[in-house]
């Protein structure tokens, strides 16, 4: 039995580049980013990792970062299915700004909040806790019974989605999930146990 689940944050994206809150607009990525996505997918083929089924968002930036991982380990073809459950967390108004300029208007403590707070969404936004509620039934209904059926998982999504995922996995609290921080590209491989526990994770850094 695999149980395998391999995340992968999207490579940096134009609005990354940017400094600019992202959520749900679809910038693509950078050349940085593209070369992030290919890197990853060595990285995979180097471990003889292969897949039976991917899962994505619905946004451009993490599309194409598993489309360049799939080019690298030979797997064009792979399964894939495209949610937006999946996608990244919604930031309201924020959307668009430049960190510095919502600062300038709102305060560095209250945009520190909104930013790194579990609970405490943007104006019209999502907090990370509510982006758990929206990806994490998803999870469990769609992707970690395949995980745990034995098939091979990748999951290229995004960062606040992606910290859901692994708060769930790692038993982390909403404290400690905000602190966390996912390096764009970089497979973090996660092999579980017949109970869902971690049997073992490797972050592919390098």
């Amino acid at each position: 039995m695999n149980r395998l689940l391999v995340l992968v944050r999207h490579g940096q994206s134009d609005w990354n580049l940017k400094n600019l809150f992202t959520g749900w607009k679809d910038p693509d990525l950078t050349p940085q980013g593209i070369e992030e996505a290919k890197a990853a997918g060595r990285k995979l083929r180097d471990l003889k990792l292969g897949f039976d089924v991917a899962y994505t968002s619905v946004l451009t930036r993490a599309q194409h970062t598993l489309r360049l991982i799939l080019e690298e380990i030979g797997q064009t073809d792979l399964p894939t299915v495209r949610d937006q459950a999946l996608n990244e967390r919604d930031y309201g108004e924020l959307t668009g700004l430049n960190k510095d300029d919502a600062r300038a208007r709102w305060g560095e403590e209250q945009v520190h909040v909104w930013r790194r707070s579990f609970d405490v969404p943007p104006p019209g936004g999502e907090s990370l806790k509510n982006t758990a509620e929206r990806v994490l039934p998803y999870f469990d209904r769609e992707i970690l019974p395949r995980v745990m059926a034995g098939e091979r998982v990748l999951v290229a999504a995004h960062g606040n989605s992606l910290r859901a995922l692994i708060m769930q996995l790692e038993g982390l609290t909403g404290e400690e999930i905000v602190a966390r921080e996912l390096d764009t590209g970089v497979p973090i491989v996660y092999r579980l146990n017949e109970d869902g526990s971690i049997a073992s994770k490797e972050v592919l850094k390098g």
